[in-house]
């Protein structure tokens, strides 16, 4: 079936074939729709013509910014999220020999692959845990004691893009959202 996060065929095709897309997707979901987040890499792929993270680490930064700058930008914060994502590909290409699948895979527990996500820059312990149950929700990676690492992104429900596999559920994890944040402006 394959990823349907970015409700773009040719970007959900882009995080299916390049497991870095992934990643990008996740780290640029922040301030900014969640679908839009994971196209993140299909634009990168298009414009920059690779998702190889050395390739990415190297790449000049200014040029590299103003290709993420141009629109549609990569994020709402074009600028400092490329910085961000050349520091990501940088530890992907140094600490995993550019092959982002080692992160998860070599993880020997749920509690070490939470870890390992929360030293990538850009991903604190809520972000952490929603990855850690995209991987097991739509790509199978459950090491040992994930479910207590995700927390409650764990769950059967609606609550985080980890959830989204079509327009339905985009739509009712956006729902959700909402309501959580209208309850904290409440109380």
């Amino acid at each position: 079936m394959g990823f349907q996060i970015a409700n773009e065929p040719a970007a959900d095709q882009v995080l299916d074939e390049h497991p870095f897309a992934v990643l990008v997707g996740m780290m640029l979901d922040q301030q900014y729709g969640m679908e839009h987040a994971f196209r993140g890499g299909w634009k990168v792929l298009t414009r920059f013509g690779t998702l190889d993270p050395a390739a990415i680490a190297t790449a000049d930064p200014d040029e590299f910014k103003a290709m993420c700058s141009t629109p549609p930008a990569i994020h709402r914060f074009p600028g400092s999220m490329a910085g961000r994502l050349q520091e990501l590909a940088r530890i992907v290409a140094d600490d995993y020999d550019g092959d982002v699948t080692r992160l998860w895979s070599e993880a020997a527990s749920g509690k070490e692959l939470l870890k390992r996500v929360m030293e990538l820059p850009g991903f604190g312990k809520q972000k952490a845990q929603i990855f850690v149950a995209l991987l097991a929700k739509q790509l199978g990676v459950r090491p040992d004691g994930w479910q207590e690492a995700a927390g409650d992104y764990a769950l059967d429900g609606y609550r985080s893009v980890a959830d989204v596999v079509d327009a339905e559920s985009l739509l009712r994890v956006r729902e959700y959202k909402q309501a959580k944040k209208a309850a904290a402006k409440t109380s």
